[in-house]
Formats: structure tokens, sequence, C-alpha cells
């Protein structure tokens, strides 16, 4: 490919995703609305949320869980908001996997760490992840509120969450993109009502 197909290239990935962006903020702009309020509902009523996910879900995972404790905006200062990253205690899940499976690296954490009126945030581009579906399973037993940041067409999690919110396109990086994006107008939204 020479340069000239590359730029065409971008250049055309930059359209779909600007027409996937589109179609996200329109078509799924009431559901954000709905979570975020979720949200706001279960940390104003002292709970908090623990957030899973598998590979580039789990540094989506652990950036969510960091806009939550920090902040969004560095031209805003405010206290942490309660959320805990199920992905980054390698300890904790390779103990997990070494002695349960790994089918229950988060489902022991949300045993562990979820309390009734908690939110369990999952995020599948696949919405198939046995690991994920397992920790929704616990939740909802624990009697937590629980959320999918899905892809595809949601997978078998779709009906399982109390709550779905899913990017219907084939490609795992497109989905990603817009999982983030959605993640940053949650964190925004959920700011605005506690803040």
């Amino acid at each position: 490919m020479n340069n000239i197909e590359k730029l065409n290239h971008i250049h055309k990935l930059g359209d779909e995703c600007a027409i996937l962006r589109k179609a996200v903020t329109v078509n799924l702009g009431q559901t954000i609305l709905d979570i975020s309020a979720v949200m706001s509902g279960v940390i104003g009523s002292g709970g908090k949320i623990l957030i899973a996910g598998n590979g580039g879900s789990a540094a989506d995972a652990s950036h969510f869980a960091g806009e939550m404790i920090v902040r969004l905006s560095s031209d805003k200062n405010r206290q942490s908001l309660p959320a805990i990253a199920l992905c980054v205690d390698p300890a904790v899940m390779t103990a997990a996997a070494n002695d349960y499976g790994y089918e229950r690296i988060f489902s022991s954490q949300v045993e562990g760490l979820g309390n009734k009126g908690d939110m369990l945030f999952v995020m599948s581009t696949s919405g198939n992840s046995a690991n994920i579906i397992k920790a929704v399973q616990v939740a909802k037993e624990q009697g937590m509120i629980t959320v999918g940041l899905l892809g595809s067409t949601g997978g078998k999690l779709v009906k399982m969450v109390d709550r779905a919110l899913v990017i219907p396109h084939p490609s795992t990086q497109r989905i990603q993109e817009e999982h983030i994006c959605i993640i940053h107008l949650l964190v925004s939204l959920v700011e605005s009502d506690l803040i």
C-alpha cells in the first residue's frame, strides 16, 4: 500500500467512525442518560461501582475507574467517586484463576467486594465472556445492579444485565472506540449530577 492508498484508508476509517459515533449518540442517547442516572443513584445512596472487562475492555475498565476516582477534566476538582476496576490486581486475579479457574477471576471479587445496592458495570465486545457472565450471576445473587457496555449483538449478557448499552458493529476496534466515548459521557453526566 503506497502513501496515497494509506491516506485514503485513513479517510475511509475516519468517515466510518464519524458515522458510527453519530448513530450511537442519536440512537443510544436516552440509554446513556438512564445509565448515568442509575450510576448517580448508586453513588448518592452510598454504593460503589465495580467495573470488569477483558483485554482492551480491561484497560477501559481501569481508565473508567481512574476517571471516577480522580476526575474527568483537569479544570474540575471534585471528590472521588467510588469505583473499583476488578482487572488491576494481578495477585487476586492469578490466585482466583489458579485456584478456581479463569471463569472466576471477577466473580470472586464481586463476592468479596460487592454489596446489595452496588453496581457491577461490565464491558464485553462480544457479550459472551464466561468470566463476565459469572460475575453478573454473582452480582445478581447479591442484589447488585448490573449494567453491560456491550458490542455486536450483545451476546448472552444483553439479556442478563439490568441495563445494556450495545454498540451494534462487527468490529472490535470500532466497538471499543465507542465504549471509551460512552465512558467519558457517563463520567461527565455523573459529575454533573453529583458535583
